[in-house]
């Protein structure tokens, strides 16, 4: 049997989007909605997984948890960072499991799915693609106007939804400049 997520109304001027900063052992949400053009801090926080637990029992948390996430907050865009092949293999195979999980959860939610880069993130944000996630973290504390980010996972998946707000607004912008 499968579960139907419920909508609320949502004005058309206002838009929620979930950032996610995926992980095998911690994945960072980030929750923003742009209303009128602003955007507005709504939460954020970290889906902890049993790090003792076999992998697959893992992915079974982190679906479970990413499900109540969207149900909570109930996004019309989820913001995913794009994959990375690192210097360890192993990692990034189960880095892309994670975000398989979070991709069919965010569909089963009937959110959008948009993969940026991190390095486009951290310039977006900071103006700096080599921006360290510290930098990255004090930039969105003073453009969201809140005191503590205490995960560098969550304040990650902020930065994923911010980011996706501004080319929102780019895009908005250049469709009326071209009606014009």
């Amino acid at each position: 049997m499968t579960k139907q997520y419920l909508r609320r109304e949502i004005s058309p001027m206002s838009i929620t989007i979930l950032g996610v900063d995926p992980g095998s052992r911690i994945t960072g949400f980030g929750v923003v909605r742009v209303h009128n053009g602003k955007i507005e801090h709504v939460n954020h926080g970290v889906i902890l997984l049993g790090g003792d637990l076999p992998f697959p029992q893992r992915m079974t948390e982190l679906g479970l948890g990413f499900q109540e996430v969207m149900e909570k907050y109930q996004p019309q865009h989820v913001v995913i960072e794009k994959i990375f092949l690192g210097k360890n293999a192993d990692s990034a195979f189960k880095l892309g499991h994670a975000r398989g999980v979070i991709m069919c959860e965010a569909g089963r939610g009937k959110a959008s799915v948009q993969e940026y880069a991190t390095r486009s993130v951290k310039k977006g944000i900071t103006g700096n693609g080599g921006s360290s996630k510290e930098e990255v973290q004090v930039m969105l504390k003073m453009m969201l106007n809140i005191k503590t980010i205490n995960r560098i996972d969550a304040s990650d998946a902020l930065a994923m939804a911010c980011y996706y707000a501004f080319e929102m607004k780019k895009e908005s912008v250049l469709k009326r400049a071209v009606e014009l």
